[in-house]
C-alpha cells in the first residue's frame, strides 16, 4: 500500500538538508519519481475511501478529481523547488 501511495504521488518522498547547501549541493532531494499511476489505484484500495463511492458516488468522483489535480500540482511545485535549489 505504501508503494502505491508513492507511485500515485499521494505521498512523495522528499528530503531537505540545509547543511549540505554549505557544500554547494542541492539541499532539496526529490527521491520519488513523478506519479506513474492514477490516484484512484491507491485511494480505492482503502475501505475508508471506497465507502464514499458506495454512499455518495458523485461526490466521491468530484473529490477524487480534485485530489488528483492536487497531487499533480504538488508534484510540479516540488520539481520547481528542486530546480531552484539546483541553480544556487
Amino acid at each position: 500500500q505504501q508503494k502505491l501511495a508513492v507511485k500515485s504521488g499521494y505521498w512523495p518522498l522528499i528530503r531537505f538538508n540545509p547543511d549540505i547547501a554549505k557544500e554547494d549541493k542541492n539541499p532539496f532531494q526529490l527521491d520519488s519519481k513523478a506519479p506513474s499511476i492514477p490516484l484512484e489505484e491507491y485511494i480505492y484500495n482503502e475501505n475508508r475511501y471506497k465507502m464514499l463511492t458506495r454512499i455518495m458516488p458523485e461526490i466521491a468522483k468530484k473529490l477524487l478529481k480534485e485530489a488528483q489535480e492536487g497531487v499533480l500540482e504538488r508534484w510540479k511545485r516540488y520539481e520547481r523547488l528542486a530546480a531552484i535549489y539546483e541553480k544556487k
